[in-house]
């Protein structure tokens, strides 16, 4: 007979939960941020509180930002261990639904509980019921269809049988993994049902890693065999796949340079002499000139993004593409020579197949060309009361940070300006680009210094990020969770003001805080502002001062915030990107066909010549 055990729905969420293990003897979940509601303090609630010694819950500002936090935590795992989140129903539900889509895009696990309407209907429409005209069943929650790769609804206990391990099965699968909404009925969270006691047994989720196809493997070796200038493109998928020193490895045997994407920067060490830096929009000099004259490139876990890509003008057009992916749907992208496979298991496989070969030697000079021109860009200024560029901020944080220091960013001018400046030692480097979600930063330090607390996280965050979401540093204070925020205040959107002036052909307008249709220009006192929430809070006065409070802040198990005063500055003509205009490679963003503006009219035909050079395979 059965052996059962009576729960309620929630309480047995959270008890299976408590069980699924990695094979390093850790829960994979190892535990839920809330923010409470009605829609799942009764149910879910009381089951986080029956089992809090095993199962831990964190109290969050906003569902948007812990679910950032939750993020950040499953990347700086390198997706070996997530977190879950849950909301009540209708807004804290749809706050995440950002966050959910910037899982997706970059492949990250995370495992959201959102409080959902009553499944019985009896006292329909509760409070923040979304209410469809035309079909009963949709709620709120069907918001997160398309930015999940696993959704349910559980309208009956017994539905967490089948729900539960399929959602697990999703983030653990390397070529799936992503987001998971499951849309609980609160109703249903406190019914109780008589769970088979087998269910709670505790389970091992082991992580794939698929071998190539024998023929893709042989058709692939063969490209690489004919080819004299090949070039890789590391992505984040390198790093998950924990190939960082195979890929080392292959790259120096082979003689084959490697250009980094925004995802899979840091996967070598930024002295690997095989390392030529950032790839594409925001590219290296190295790097792009290493891959326009390439006749064979090699993505390695890359969805070969338009910034990666420079909009498919980076590359040759009579060059081959090879993708080595998980996922058949992003090796098969711009019509490239798949090769499906984790990209550990198939870089050794492919060195063995192609033996001794050698490309030919690649431009070491101009990988040393590169890397003076970021060292002086990045120099100290000599005036140490103007405010720096962005790049002399990046110099004075470099300068000022241990060597396993990690730098994160999410939005703005510092993506790019990191990308192509920061020289970070391996795992030196957390980027939130594919979704480029401005205020991701200072909750994906906290998920990220959780994740690896052996490691100096510094943050880096321009002042409009830093107003979209903040938050989560009263968190960080409550628990104790040190980081270092470098807030760098150009007053404005310093970065979309430059694309909008510089790069379409537009006048500056609604960006910069001058440009904007208002009486009074605001003066936000963000050291004011992070102190209130508990941070300690200091500004620095320039990169001198910079320099000695990043120092200072490592003696402290709270965030500290400093704010910088910048000069809102492109990159000069210094060599550090190659050309197609100033701004680094090519990036498509449609200009005006029309406009009664010379400059708007001029900047349109170079458009066009620049769009005559994209490849248009898909």
């Amino acid at each position: 007979m059965t052996q059962t055990i009576r729960l309620t729905a929630a309480q047995a969420m959270v008890k299976w939960l408590s069980v699924q293990m990695t094979e390093e003897g850790e829960r994979f979940i190892e535990g839920m941020w809330a923010i409470f509601g009605h829609g799942n303090v009764a149910g879910i609630g009381e089951a986080l509180h029956a089992y809090r010694d095993v199962f831990p819950t964190w109290r969050g500002q906003n569902e948007q930002t812990m679910a950032h936090a939750a993020i950040a935590y499953a990347k700086g795992k390198k997706r070996a261990r997530a977190h879950a989140v849950t909301s009540s129903i209708g807004p804290g539900s749809t706050n995440m639904v950002t966050a959910a889509a910037l899982a997706h895009v970059n492949r990250l696990p995370v495992l959201m509980v959102c409080g959902d309407v009553f499944a019985n209907r009896r006292p329909d429409p509760v409070l923040q019921q979304v209410e469809d005209f035309d079909d009963g069943t949709v709620s709120a929650n069907d918001c997160f269809r398309p930015v999940v790769r696993y959704f349910d609804r559980i309208t009956r206990p017994e539905h967490l049988l089948t729900c539960l391990p399929r959602a697990l099965r999703v983030m653990t699968d390397p070529a799936n993994c992503g987001p998971v909404c499951l849309a609980f009925c609160q109703d249903v969270q406190a019914e109780a049902f008589d769970f088979p006691e087998a269910f709670f047994e505790s389970r091992v989720w082991r992580i794939r890693r698929p071998s190539p196809d024998a023929g893709e493997l042989t058709r692939v070796s063969e490209l690489i065999k004919g080819a004299k200038n090949p070039v890789i493109v590391s992505g984040g998928g390198t790093i998950y796949s924990q190939a960082e020193e195979t890929l080392a490895a292959f790259a120096t045997r082979h003689n084959i340079p490697v250009t980094e994407t925004q995802a899979g920067k840091s996967g070598l060490a930024q002295d690997h002499p095989m390392n030529f830096g950032a790839s594409g929009v925001d590219g290296s000099a190295a790097a792009n000139a290493a891959s326009s004259r390439a006749d064979l490139v090699i993505g390695v876990g890359t969805r070969l993004q338009d910034f990666t890509t420079g909009s498919r003008t980076l590359y040759r057009h009579d060059a081959t593409l090879v993708s080595i992916n998980t996922h058949g749907y992003d090796a098969a992208k711009h019509a490239a020579v798949s090769l499906v496979g984790d990209a550990k298991v198939t870089l050794e496989a492919l060195t063995e197949a192609i033996g001794d070969y050698k490309a030919e030697a690649p431009d070491a000079g101009a990988r040393q060309d590169w890397l003076r021109a970021v060292d002086v860009y990045c120099a100290r200024p000599d005036d140490q009361n103007a405010p720096p560029t962005d790049g002399q901020v990046i110099g004075a944080v470099q300068r000022a940070a241990t060597d396993g220091a990690i730098a994160i960013c999410a939005a703005g001018t510092m993506p790019g300006a990191l990308k192509l400046l920061w020289k970070p030692s391996q795992g030196g480097y957390h980027m939130e680009y594919g979704y480029s979600c401005m205020g991701y930063e200072v909750a994906g330090a906290m998920g990220l210094a959780l994740a690896q607390p052996e490691r100096e996280v510094i943050c880096f965050v321009g002042d409009g990020s830093y107003m979209m979401a903040n938050s989560e540093l009263v968190t960080a204070v409550m628990r104790r969770i040190p980081f270092t925020v470098v807030l760098t205040d150009n007053r404005g959107y310093g970065c979309i003001n430059r694309l909008q002036t510089m790069g379409c052909g537009g006048e500056p307008f609604n960006n910069m805080y001058v440009d904007c249709n208002v009486e009074v220009q605001p003066e936000i006192d963000y050291v004011a502002h992070a102190a209130s929430m508990g941070a300690f809070a200091v500004k620095a006065s320039g990169t001198d001062a910079l320099e000695a409070e990043l120092k200072a802040a490592r003696s402290r198990n709270i965030p500290t915030v400093i704010v910088i005063d910048t000069i809102a500055k492109d990159f000069p003509g210094t060599g550090l990107q190659t050309t197609a205009g100033e701004h680094g490679f090519f990036w498509d963003v449609a200009v005006p066909q029309t406009s009664d503006r010379q400059k708007q009219r001029d900047r349109y035909l170079e458009y066009l010549g620049q769009i005559a050079r994209q490849s248009l395979v898909n």
